[in-house]
């Protein structure tokens, strides 16, 4: 067994040695080419006028019905589709955007936040000597160092730890992790270093300790995806992008060209999704930049046309933050099917996943419980046994889908590269395919140069390298400090409207409303435990939010940090939004329910719920599970999924039981063991046991029918087993 594993290590830190002589050759290349750029720059500057604010929707959409022909129309409104429509607008051409949802709706927000190269792929591309790979490495450390610079505000650089446990494994990921630097070049974030067992521990106390050897840090970059997004969106928009959001694109226009004879696509007709009223916008060039969608647009244009991506469904979930350090990520490289998995700290939260499945394509994806507890199964393998990983600490949980580009010889997604494609159709369409969030800028690119020389537009090269995004211009790290002295935020809400907004955030922060406080002056919350403000509901519509949805999940982000937060929140939200968009109470109602619907589905609610009667973390025979739910829909009166100490209250005083209002507190914290001031089913059937008594010493005849006992000496147990 030692000599096999010594022959192992040898064979993988050869291995790693001839992927470091690789990697220094290219490096060569990379230095040779990138040698004077230190500082991301634009290559040439932007002559589009920018104006100092963007148009309302309802201008945008006027735009788009009386302009008589645009050169470009994008449809898609993720990150691709809004990179390419700011690379075509900043070359001076006439740009129009449409999408049936919200911006960032789909994929573009349900990422894993990282902005990196790649360290799989990197390892794939060495393995493999594919140099497709590694090319496509190089270029997202390009665009992550670019991404970095042009939104500091959203985006910022992170350590990621990969622990290592057998000694082998050190020198070969070690080898790794530098090349990974060295293909950066002198564009990397923090060159990688070495841990020893006891400092890895110190920088990440929470990690499994037995058989540790030691660990590798590494730096990539990490951002607020729906932000980001978002951010391109406006500034396209500022630089007189026609951008439009809820605008579906019913069919693609075409004419003959009198040259060829050919049909040539040359608009499309479309719907406002709000008000149901269709229009047509002519185009010179139309761009299908629509993720996973990419092949339903493209039988718009020919039926017949083969599917060219698969799509992948992406899991993850979102647990307390003290699962991980505050500035310190964790990589796990290689799960037990193969999958690599990565536990993050985001938003003062902590992220875990992602799976990697194939999945069909749809606008709602559903995460599954198979898939968190394949997440938190594989995030046990690397904590300390001190830290018990519970189900009921899953916050929220989304899936994304990855448009992935097809590989005929390969047999599973997980071996498809996230290369992208540019396809020109017979008939003029152009389609951007695969790629990944990081590369967005450099896709959007690729995309109007062949647009250009596909259709004969009359523009220069791309002036988006650089080039900085809503918000950026005069941020600061310290920017923050001015908010609070200016206006009498609290420190926290300061820190989150200038991380968010950037040099915006001053809007936001004029119209705040006065708290009535001697502190903060101005700021009212949404939720306490949360720094987002009800201004934010108010700018967020400015910033073209339409829904409910949109401010809970995009415009801030409180349903990928905590449904249930979420769901507190989304009266106030729909009462504010009501009153700027107008709606009356039938809208408002509806605004509510289609906003609950989306926590239920599509952030994990209903796997919360429904994980309930199988979880492993429950030793009762399905009687005793019956016989307790029956008793938690008892308290929970309204079906909100939960219960609160004002449930508690009202069902003692149904049966005239008065107990002190901080023994109920305490009470309730002893149950709440994912201690977010709720008890949801799991936790009351994990506490059905006997364990938990609410009162010894109450009247018997008080609690006869509540909680009937055989024996009325025995102590009156609400929550426990009677």
């Amino acid at each position: 067994m030692a000599f096999r594993k010594a022959v192992k290590g040898t064979v993988l830190i050869g291995g790693g040695a001839i992927a470091t002589v690789f990697g220094l050759s290219q490096f060569s290349q990379y230095r040779n080419k990138h040698g004077t750029l230190v500082y991301v720059q634009a290559a040439e500057p932007v002559t589009v006028p920018v104006k100092n604010y963007f148009p309302t929707r309802e201008q945008q959409l006027l735009t788009l019905q009386s302009t008589s022909e645009f050169d470009v129309l994008v449809i898609g409104g993720g990150a691709t589709g809004c990179g390419c429509a700011l690379d075509a607008v900043t070359r001076g051409l006439k740009t129009a955007l449409l999408e049936r949802d919200d911006f960032s709706s789909g994929t573009s927000s349900r990422s894993t936040k990282l902005i990196h190269g790649g360290v799989r792929y990197l390892q794939k591309a060495i393995m493999k000597l594919d140099f497709e790979q590694y090319k496509m490495v190089k270029e997202a450390l390009h665009e992550r160092a670019n991404l970095l610079e042009i939104a500091p505000h959203l985006s910022a650089p992170l350590p990621i730890m990969l622990p290592v446990y057998k000694w082998w494994q050190l020198p070969y990921y070690w080898a790794g992790i530098k090349l990974y630097d060295l293909v950066a070049g002198n564009q990397c974030l923090k060159s990688s270093y070495v841990l020893s067992k006891s400092r890895a521990l110190e920088y990440f106390p929470m990690l499994r300790k037995d058989k540790l050897v030691g660990a590798i840090v590494y730096y990539d970059g990490q951002h607020n995806d729906a932000r980001m997004n978002l951010a391109i969106a406006l500034t396209a928009a500022r630089y007189g992008a026609a951008t439009a959001n809820y605008t579906e694109v019913l069919r693609l226009l075409k004419s003959t060209d009198p040259r060829s004879g050919k049909a040539r696509v040359c608009g499309a007709r479309c719907r406002d999704v709000l008000t149901g009223q269709e229009f047509d916008v002519k185009a010179k060039c139309v761009i299908n930049a629509t993720g996973p969608f990419t092949d339903s647009v493209r039988k718009m244009d020919d039926q017949e046309v083969p599917n060219i991506c698969q799509p992948s469904a992406g899991v993850h979930i979102v647990m307390p933050g003290y699962y991980s350090p505050d500035n310190m990520g964790l990589l796990d490289p290689a799960t037990s099917d193969g999958r690599v998995i990565f536990f993050l700290p985001w938003e003062k939260m902590t992220i875990a996943g992602t799976t990697d499945s194939p999945t069909d394509v749809t606008s709602h994806p559903i995460p599954t419980e198979e898939d968190i507890n394949f997440i938190l199964s594989e995030v046990r393998n690397y904590l300390s046994c001190d830290v018990e990983v519970r189900r009921g600490d899953v916050l929220a949980a989304w899936s994304g889908i990855r448009p992935l580009v097809t590989d005929p010889n390969s047999k599973d997604t997980q071996s498809i590269s996230r290369n992208h494609v540019v396809a020109v159709s017979d008939s003029g369409l152009v389609t951007i395919a695969g790629g990944k969030w990081t590369t967005y800028r450099a896709m959007a690119q690729d995309t109007i140069d062949a647009a250009i020389q596909a259709h004969g537009l009359n523009a220069g090269s791309s002036r988006t390298v650089g080039l900085q995004l809503e918000g950026a211009e005069y941020w600061s790290p310290t920017l923050y400090i001015r908010l609070v002295q200016d206006y009498g935020l609290e420190s926290e809400v300061a820190q989150h409207l200038a991380s968010t907004y950037g040099d915006k955030a001053f809007e936001v922060a004029k119209i705040a409303q006065v708290t009535g406080k001697r502190w903060p002056i101005v700021g009212k919350r949404l939720v306490s435990e949360f720094p987002y403000i009800e201004a934010e509901v108010v700018y967020g519509v400015k910033e073209y939010a339409r829904t409910a949805v949109d401010m809970i999940s995009r415009r801030t982000r409180l349903a990928f940090l905590n449904v249930q937060a979420a769901e507190e929140a989304l009266p106030r939200i729909v009462d504010i939004m009501g009153k700027e968009l107008n709606w009356n109470e039938q809208k408002k109602k509806e605004e509510l329910e289609a906003a609950k619907k989306f926590l239920y589905y599509e952030m994990g609610y209903k796997v919360k719920s429904d994980q309930l009667t199988d979880s492993s973390e429950i030793s009762l025979v399905p009687s005793d599970i019956e016989r307790y739910k029956k008793r938690f829909h008892m308290f929970d009166k309204d079906k909100k999924g939960f219960i609160t100490i004002l449930d508690v209250q009202r069902v003692l005083e149904s049966i005239s039981v008065q107990i002190d209002e901080n023994t109920l507190h305490d009470i309730l914290n002893e149950v709440d063991l994912n201690k977010n001031g709720q008890v949801e089913l799991n936790e009351f059937l994990q506490v059905g046991e006997g364990h938990l008594i609410l009162a010894e010493k109450c009247p018997w005849s008080h609690v006869r029918e509540l909680c009937p006992l055989p024996n009325r000496d025995q102590p009156v147990r609400i929550f426990g087993q009677c």
